[in-house]
């Protein structure tokens, strides 16, 4: 969680940017209600954007561990939550994570620690579900690895087309799970499991 002594520089300028947006649609700033509300804003920003001062790479490398373990590794249902960069409004939902070691293991709570870190940025679904799966992969120099993303988009929920229901699903993979079988495995696993727990 982000303390008062974390925000950014910048934090009373992004305020008086605010201040100003919430003029331009029409409201007074100076009620009581709204009078704290552009330093309210400015420091949720802050804090919904936090992934752009934190290197994911790191994160990994300080939890690596020398095993002899060659089957998959899979971390399920990791919460998230972003923000669309076309609109600047949420999406949220679950990360699913597999990756097949190659005499190297990180630690379990690193992988999603690795999808807040890029959620928490200015994103496309598409675009984090890659990432996540590059840095897994370059870092960890696995024998594969596969992401799936299951969101929701408030940018399709309140505006636009507002298809309340609508799940997106996004999905990339490398190495071993090029391999059918392989994805086939991951996301049997992912529904198997999800119906014992």
């Amino acid at each position: 969680m982000t303390t008062e002594n974390e925000y950014r520089p910048g934090l009373e300028e992004l305020a008086g940017h605010y201040k100003d947006i919430i003029s331009l649609l029409g409201e007074d700033v100076n009620r009581e209600g709204l009078e704290k509300t552009p330093m309210r804003v400015a420091k949720a920003m802050q804090v919904l954007t936090r992934g752009y001062q934190q290197d994911p790479r790191k994160v990994l490398t300080d939890a690596l561990f020398e095993e002899k373990y060659d089957q998959m590794v899979i971390v399920k249902d990791i919460d998230f939550f972003s923000m669309c960069e076309h609109h600047m409004l949420p999406f949220y939902g679950k990360a699913h994570v597999a990756y097949i070691p190659n005499g190297r293991i990180t630690g379990l709570s690193k992988i999603a620690r690795v999808v807040d870190i890029f959620s928490h940025r200015l994103q496309v679904q598409e675009r984090l579900t890659q990432q996540i799966k590059d840095c897994i992969n370059e870092t960890l120099k696995p024998l594969g690895v596969m992401v799936v993303i299951e969101a929701k988009h408030m940018c399709m929920q309140m505006r636009g087309v507002e298809k309340q229901n609508s799940i997106t699903t996004t999905s990339d993979f490398c190495g071993a799970f090029n391999q059918a079988k392989t994805r086939e495995e991951f996301m049997n696993l992912l529904r198997g499991e999800s119906k014992r727990i």
